[in-house]
């Protein structure tokens, strides 16, 4: 039986890690085996990609080589993570994945949705989530939140009016795919949005081949 791929996004403070870690024990609470990895990172390769990625003091980094790097270490995250659990029956909870580089690198930075989308299919092997949660909070409220943590990374240093088109590419998603993605309100409780994230995952429960 294949397991299921779910995917968090969300803008800068909006609770994703949170969440996961509340997903990870709903799910094994209904006796799954569960995954959990993050991107870009999940292997070796992939840490050390995150590294150059996101250190504030390295020289800029151009769009395009942000775009590629970012594929680089998920072409190894799902050949050797995700697809083997997935295969194994396991479900893989992600922070972050490929609507990622769609809002960020897209939106954010302006490369073309189809060059994204030949590299989707290409080096992430054209593998679609079974579910995509997408914690929508105000960019202000989110960077609010995001205050007093480790020191901003790289892209955590970008300007408002970055990340207002980062939630703006987030959302057009959300809405051209209704069927995958469930919009969940940041801005509330973790438990409401807990609830909210279960309901979301509860009709996957039904096993499939």
């Amino acid at each position: 039986m294949r397991g299921r791929f779910i995917t968090l996004e969300g803008g800068e403070g909006a609770g994703k890690s949170t969440l996961l870690a509340g997903l990870e024990a709903w799910l094994r609470a209904q006796g799954l085996a569960v995954l959990r990895t993050r991107e870009p990172g999940g292997t070796a390769l992939g840490e050390a990609l995150r590294v150059v990625l996101l250190d504030a003091a390295r020289a800029p980094i151009s769009a395009e080589a942000e775009l590629l790097l970012m594929f680089a270490a998920r072409a190894e995250l799902v050949r050797s993570v995700i697809q083997p659990a997935l295969s194994a029956g396991q479900w893989v909870l992600s922070d972050r994945y490929t609507d990622a580089s769609y809002a960020y690198q897209g939106g954010g930075r302006g490369q073309p949705e189809a060059r994204i989308r030949g590299l989707e299919q290409w080096a992430a092997c054209d593998l679609q989530p079974d579910r995509t949660l997408l914690l929508d909070l105000p960019v202000d409220a989110g960077r609010a939140r995001a205050l007093g943590r480790d020191p901003p990374d790289r892209i955590e240093r970008e300007s408002n009016a970055f990340f207002e088109r980062v939630r703006a590419a987030y959302r057009a998603r959300a809405q051209a795919e209704p069927t995958r993605f469930t919009v969940l309100d940041a801005s509330a409780s973790p438990q409401t949005v807990l609830d909210a994230a279960c309901a979301s995952l509860r009709p996957l429960l039904e096993p499939r081949a």
